[in-house]
């Protein structure tokens, strides 16, 4: 055990650290747990953090380091993945089956990563066995430092939205059903924030159902940080008699713009300043509603209250329509007004269009193209490329830590070959520092979302028909958003560039669950040939499996929450600290003088 005088010493040099010279510290401690909840009047078993659903809001200012101890108190393993947080030149903390072996049931395992040099509106959500459908989710915000200045005025309050397609049966029945090649057919309703609808139609709506409501002051502003987490449908956001300024996605501040409503696609988060300036002469619906689907689907419709403090009455009469607005060309040509922010900084003072991604030379070209579920040796995949991804019982990361061959191959085609499907586990080999060009082809009846770890990609271009050469002619090259989650209409196309600059061995996904859970994922390796220093080391505390097995201690994770970075917390705390060991030291020296005399 260390004497008081070396506890006193390196909690003042982890005080010095915080309050001189390196990022604070933030500390969570998470329990994931089955809890009761009834969204849509009907009981049923839910995955919760710390016994919250949704799960709390993570809120932390850029370059902060963020310690996480999850304890696993479900009955299956667990991955929390950290959507659109990009752990720079760490995927040793991405949390999904590439980088991570699973936390098993009753262990605990404590994440550790800085939210470098970003800003925006993210979340977090259970990467395994389609966990997500039940729940488990939550926020991730990353403040600008204050410093940095932001290009909109402070608003008054900041709330965040879950949207998301919700069934009565579990999780785990969800899946036997897509692997039975079934679809999953219209959710039982979308909740907003873990809630069922408001009862705006007796018919349609069953009384007794809790629902959300939003209490707002009249005249003021507040930020919405609007995020679908849902398992796979597309949903349109609007607010009655409201406008929304778009001023945020995905950690890229926008053009500022109104819209009357915005379709968000499975795993795409925006912010939008709305103000409070109607008359409140009744409340107002918040409503999120399934897109490109029949009108069978009008009872999956959520629908929250924005309740102004001097409303005169409830909400009541229709929901606001969009019966003008459905079809799929209003919606791409939404997507294509949704535009970076060139003359703001971000996380960063300099301004972000002082990256010209139109004027670099693109190093790699991927054509990637999906197709609806199909028969593989039996089972129903989904595939990109032709290949349905086979995760490995030993995660790639690891592998390629230990050097252990035959895991995987970097050998994943830029273009459907000219062969029948399989199942493979088959890499992307990344150009570190390369630029790569990557169209997605969406050759299913229904709209895809594709998202990438580790990075944040341009939008440059999506249209209908099939992508060519001469596509690029109508490439946006100045002011694409930069995101990292895009949508990719049924019969269309989307391309991105992506500069290559973070180390690691990233995942490619479908955001839809039913595509990711039957294959659709591709992992990107990224090395650096000339630098091993370029990625964080493997983690102390990590957890072994597949091939790795025999290394794992036992008991090292279980039922106790790991330390998981040095005992920086909070500056007065740390001062209190200081003077205790302080009067401990000096104690202990007064005392010993005594002795000797």
């Amino acid at each position: 055990m260390s004497s008081p005088s070396s506890w006193f010493f390196t909690t003042l040099i982890c005080f010095l650290d915080v309050a001189f010279a390196g990022d604070p510290f933030v500390f969570y401690d998470w329990t994931v747990s089955y809890t009761s909840a009834s969204p849509i009047g009907v009981k049923q078993k839910v995955i919760g953090i710390n016994g919250k659903f949704p799960g709390p809001i993570l809120n932390v200012t850029t370059n902060w380091n963020v310690v996480v101890n999850v304890k696993n108190d479900l009955d299956e393993p667990l991955l929390l993945t950290w959507d659109g947080v990009q752990h720079r030149k760490n995927s040793w903390q991405d949390g999904v089956s590439g980088t991570n072996c699973p936390i098993p049931a009753g262990w605990n395992w404590t994440y550790e990563f800085q939210v470098k040099d970003q800003i925006g509106s993210f979340f977090y959500f259970p990467s395994l066995n389609f966990q997500r459908a039940a729940g488990g989710y939550g926020g991730v915000i990353i403040n600008n430092r204050e410093v940095i200045p932001v290009p909109f005025g402070l608003p008054d309050g900041d709330i965040t939205i879950f949207l998301s397609d919700w069934y009565t049966k579990s999780h785990k029945e969800l899946r036997m059903v897509v692997e039975n090649g079934v679809d999953l057919g219209i959710p039982d309703s979308v909740l907003i924030n873990g809630l069922g609808p408001y009862r705006y139609d007796d018919t349609l709506v069953p009384g007794g159902i809790s629902y959300q409501i939003i209490n707002v002051e009249p005249g003021k502003t507040y930020r919405l940080r609007v995020h679908n987490v849902g398992i796979s449908t597309s949903l349109n956001f609007r607010i009655q008699n409201h406008n929304m300024l778009l001023v945020e996605t995905e950690g890229s501040y926008t053009v500022q713009q109104n819209y009357t409503n915005m379709d968000i696609h499975v795993g795409q988060s925006y912010s939008f300043l709305v103000t409070m300036d109607q008359n409140a002469s009744t409340d107002y619906y918040i409503v999120a509603s399934p897109r490109f689907v029949n009108s069978s689907w009008a009872r999956a419709t959520g629908v929250a209250i924005l309740h102004y403090s001097n409303s005169q009455g409830p909400a009541s009469g229709p929901l606001p329509s969009l019966s003008d607005q459905d079809d799929p060309s209003f919606s791409i040509n939404q997507a294509r007004s949704i535009r970076w922010n060139v003359s703001a900084g971000a996380a960063r003072p300099n301004p972000q269009g002082s990256f010209r991604y139109g004027d670099i030379t693109v190093t790699d070209v991927y054509v990637i193209l999906n197709r609806p579920p199909e028969l593989i040796n039996g089972k129903w995949r989904n595939t990109l490329n032709g290949i349905s991804y086979l995760p490995s019982s030993t995660p790639l990361k690891l592998a390629q830590q230990f050097k252990i061959l035959g895991v995987y191959k970097l050998d994943f085609p830029n273009r459907l070959m000219n062969r029948p499907p399989k199942v493979d586990t088959s890499l992307i080999n990344g150009t570190y520092r390369g630029f790569m060009e990557i169209i997605f082809q969406n050759n299913d009846t229904t709209v895809q979302t594709y998202h990438m770890d580790g990075y944040a990609f341009f939008v440059v271009g999506m249209d209908f028909g099939v992508w060519t050469e001469n596509s690029r002619s109508t490439y946006n090259k100045w002011d694409g958003v930069a995101r990292c989650t895009t949508q990719v209409f049924p019969g269309a196309w989307t391309a991105i560039l992506v500069s290559l600059d973070n180390a690691g061995i990233w995942n490619l996904r479908a955001e839809n669950l039913n595509s990711w859970y039957l294959g659709q994922e591709v992992y990107v390796q990224v090395v650096n040939p000339e630098n091993d220093d370029t990625e964080n080391s493997l983690p102390e505390n990590a957890i072994y499996c597949g091939l790795l097995s025999s290394l794992q201690k036992d008991q090292s994770h279980k039922f106790q929450f790991s330390m998981g970075s040095p005992l920086c917390i909070d500056s007065k705390m740390i001062l209190f600290m200081l003077f205790v060991a302080l009067l401990e030291s000096l104690f202990g020296v007064w005392s010993a003088g005594l002795y000797v005399n």
